[in-house]
């Protein structure tokens, strides 16, 4: 997710390169995209342009080392499992606070009207920070559907300028079906939790959360077998006998038990079991505790018997089932924004990181390569030429990742409100993409004209 504090500018800023080669200047070719042919819009297209695509990068020994390592030394993940057995109101408001300070900045909401400072004072009442416990038993809870998380415990949208209102600025990020979250408070009018997951810590609505036994909700992420959703989504069947698990969307690299023992001729939820794979799902029982219940899982859904295989070939292929998708900042518009797409991206082999940009570039559980001001553009191209698939490269609120090289040049694929490059006149042009798009990346200029690889500080290599 783009990072708040470093202001809504760098969220338009998405582009690069000041020094355009004469092959790639002005916006050239079918598609109306620079440097862009249809050839560049397939994974195996750059697959077979890999260097050893199918080798394994890390194997699973070497992922679980790494993901611990994650929840060792990073300190924007939490380890839920090692939460105290009880919470204290100082640490509990300190969550809050950190996230649900007052605006200081002008907002508009969705009819373009300027947010007074009565509506302000009535977001921060709805806090209920005076309802904080001075201590109380640690809680824990699962999520059941895919779910928005806020800022403020309220769906209101507000926005920093009346001329976009894609980028609602109280839209954290989405959790989805089978997360472990910890329950740390209830907003006033208790239609809102805050809660505590291992990557996001925000309000989401009361609904979308089912309360459970801590030993309960752990065990269910280390079933097995279960299968791994290796699409860019699927969905469960429609079956009006179980609404609460009907047509329910799960994320690339959701990790669901299966039920292997289940009779092949009994029927699950009014439809037999043979077209699809029966599965354990999460479900929110009319008093709010949490419930287990068995769902079909079509086996047309794109699913694995685990986690791929980490490979170049694999991470592209990966990658590519998200081209085209609108961008969602935090994960709004049931899609994603750059840090959730190189996140799930990532998932579907079983490598964590971290949910925001900032976080994921200096992450030092990850292989990182450290650039500052010392490093100059012709360094940063030097660099950059020698990028590897799936290497992640971070500016400030944006991440891209390396999908491979045309004429000695590093293209990326990355999920953007869009990119700015010189034109052969030399004007800058701004191209809306909206969405997860494949551009090359030295042509890609800041809002401010300088090369935006000038700007890159941190290359990770999940390997």
């Amino acid at each position: 997710m783009l990072q708040r504090a470093l202001g809504w500018w760098l969220v338009v800023l998405i582009a690069g390169c000041a020094s355009v080669p004469r092959e790639q200047a002005g916006v050239g070719g079918p598609l109306g995209v620079i440097g862009v042919e249809p050839t560049h819009l397939t994974a195996d297209y750059w697959a077979r342009r890999a260097p050893r695509a199918n080798a394994v990068v890390l194997d699973p020994i070497a992922i679980a080392h790494q993901n611990e390592r994650l929840k060792q030394t990073d300190r924007s993940v939490r380890d839920l499992e090692q939460l105290p057995t009880s919470l204290a109101a100082a640490e509990v408001r300190a969550w809050i606070e950190a996230l649900s300070s007052r605006p200081t900045r002008t907002l508009y909401d969705e009819q373009g009207r300027e947010v007074t400072a009565r509506q302000v004072d009535e977001w921060m009442a709805t806090l209920n920070l005076d309802g904080v416990a001075a201590t109380q038993a640690t809680r824990y809870g699962m999520v059941v559907r895919r779910a928005d998380v806020r800022t403020f415990p309220t769906r209101a949208r507000v926005f920093s300028n009346t001329d976009d209102t894609d980028i609602d600025r109280f839209q954290e990020s989405a959790l989805f079906p089978g997360t472990p979250v910890a329950i740390a408070h209830t907003s006033r009018d208790g239609e809102w939790l805050f809660v505590v997951s291992a990557l996001y810590s925000a309000w989401i609505e009361k609904g979308a959360v089912a309360e459970g036994g801590r030993d309960r909700i752990f065990a269910y992420a280390h079933k097995s077998p279960y299968v791994v959703v290796t699409g860019a989504k699927a969905h469960t069947v429609y079956t009006p006998e179980r609404p609460e698990l009907s047509s329910l969307q799960l994320e690339m690299g959701a990790r669901v038990p299966l039920l292997p023992d289940w009779p092949i001729e009994m029927p699950v939820n009014g439809q037999h079991p043979y077209t699809a794979h029966v599965v354990e799902l999460p479900y929110r029982a009319a008093d709010g505790s949490l419930q287990f219940a068995p769902a079909l899982l079509p086996k047309t859904q794109e699913v694995d018997s685990d986690y791929l295989p980490l490979t170049r070939a694999n991470v592209l292929r990966q990658g590519f089932k998200f081209l085209g998708e609108r961008y969602g900042w935090g994960h709004s518009y049931d899609a994603r924004d750059c840090s959730g797409f190189v996140s799930e991206v990532y998932r579907s082999f079983g490598v964590q990181l971290p949910r925001n940009t900032h976080d994921q570039g200096v992450s030092p559980a990850l292989n990182r390569i450290e650039l500052t001001d010392a490093d100059d553009h012709a360094a940063r191209v030097k660099l950059l030429g020698e990028a590897q698939v799936g290497d992640l490269i971070y500016i400030p609120g944006h991440v891209m990742m390396v999908i491979g090289h045309e004429k000695g040049e590093p293209y990326v694929i990355h999920d953007t409100t869009g990119i700015s490059f010189r034109r052969d006149g030399g004007d800058i042009e701004r191209a809306r993409l909206n969405g997860v798009s494949v551009t090359p990346l030295l042509p890609l200029l800041l809002s401010d004209g300088r090369p935006m690889i000038d700007r890159v500080y941190s290359i990770q290599r999940i390997r």
